[in-house]
């Protein structure tokens, strides 16, 4: 079995997570010149725009990235099609299956790596050839599964013979040793990158991030299946508060609309949608990528577990 650093062509076994609105070239470049694997969210985008963000990340780096695919999305075939003319080899796939995309990326020689919830979906993954899979815990931020990181990363290793890239609730040197003890060839990480210069957010949803402690985080959505986790605020007790009446969905969703763009653009920490995960209680400051990650590197190379 490959190492991720052999798979991707990366210096370090790290990769970013695809943060809607957020995993812009400017964070995606830096990840990527720093020696991880950065990753363009397209979800929400034209083709235009994906090509667009590709060819800005080009500018800033010669080193591997790759693209997000959310899968239910309209024109995603289109966003396939945009991945394979450009060039980009590598692609993680959420909210969905990537099976009718396969042979079209498999053929380009795309290295498809999914976002799985549990063992049963990283299994059929594996059999449709995947190169890899992502287990993502529930400590992470945003749209989240139901089971958290060491028992998922645990059971999805043990039952899948590709490599597994742990995710959720990892911000430095400790969680990838821990999730390289579970079986895990790499990791993947967003919140961490919330903190970061280049992170083209508001800087009051950055401070926010800083200030947050391990439990300021709330999951919504769960009575419609669709949970997600953000930073507690205004919005979301509102949200909260209905979810337990019996307001239909429709009308729940029209509190959040547009609730993205307000915490990312406008710096609403009140009324927008401050997705992050649980780790935010290990970031204490905002640092460069470069930084962020030469920290990790630094710390993984200093540990010594004496355990027995």
């Amino acid at each position: 079995m490959k190492n991720i650093t052999e798979l991707l062509g990366t210096e370090y076994p790290i990769i970013q997570g695809a943060m809607a609105k957020i995993a812009m070239h400017q964070l995606v470049g830096a990840v990527s010149e720093a020696g991880g694997l950065g990753v363009i969210a397209s979800g929400g985008m034209s083709p235009e725009q994906l090509r667009e963000e590709i060819r800005l990340v080009r500018e800033m780096t010669d080193k591997p990235f790759g693209v997000n695919l959310m899968l239910m999305m309209e024109r995603c075939d289109e966003l396939v099609d945009v991945v394979i003319e450009t060039g980009v080899k590598i692609v993680t796939t959420g909210a969905g299956t990537p099976k009718r995309f396969m042979p079209k990326l498999k053929e380009a020689g795309v290295i498809v790596m999914p976002v799985v919830p549990n063992v049963k979906l990283a299994k059929k993954m594996e059999e449709l050839g995947v190169d890899a899979v992502i287990a993502e815990g529930m400590e992470a931020g945003g749209h989240i599964g139901e089971v958290s990181t060491f028992p998922l990363v645990a059971a999805v290793t043990k039952a899948v013979n590709i490599p597994v890239i742990a995710a959720g609730g990892i911000s430095d040197g400790r969680g990838v040793m821990a999730a390289f003890a579970l079986g895990a060839k790499g990791v993947q990480m967003g919140t961490v990158y919330l903190a970061s210069e280049e992170c083209p957010i508001s800087q009051a949803y950055k401070d926010k991030v800083v200030e947050s402690i391990e439990t300021s985080t709330v999951v919504t959505g769960r009575k419609f299946g669709a949970p997600v986790r953000t930073i507690r605020n205004q919005m979301t007790d509102t949200y909260l508060k209905l979810e337990e009446g019996h307001v239909e969905r429709d009308e729940l969703e029209k509190l959040t609309i547009g609730s993205l763009w307000k915490a990312v653009k406008e710096g609403d920490v009140e009324n927008g949608s401050l997705m992050a995960g649980q780790v935010m209680g290990n970031i204490e400051r905002i640092r460069s990528v470069q930084e962020i990650q030469d920290d990790i590197i630094k710390e993984i190379q200093e540990m010594t577990l004496d355990v027995l």
